[in-house]
């Protein structure tokens, strides 16, 4: 490899045809005012919450 810097959009990878498209929703969509959530996965509860960074957690 030279000593160029790379381009991150050139370390993009493209799912293969036969892959459906992801779902898509950004973090505002999903917490709108608020600044954490709970998500129910298999009857267990789980927090998702921003930091005071702008970081996300998700703890159980």
């Amino acid at each position: 490899m030279s000593a160029q810097s790379l381009d991150c959009d050139s370390m993009v990878t493209f799912p293969s045809r036969l892959t459906a498209p992801r779902p898509f929703i950004t973090v505002d969509e999903l917490l709108g005012d608020s600044r954490e959530l709970i998500i129910l996965h298999a009857g267990e509860q789980y927090r998702l919450r921003v930091t005071s960074k702008g970081k996300l957690i998700l703890t159980k």
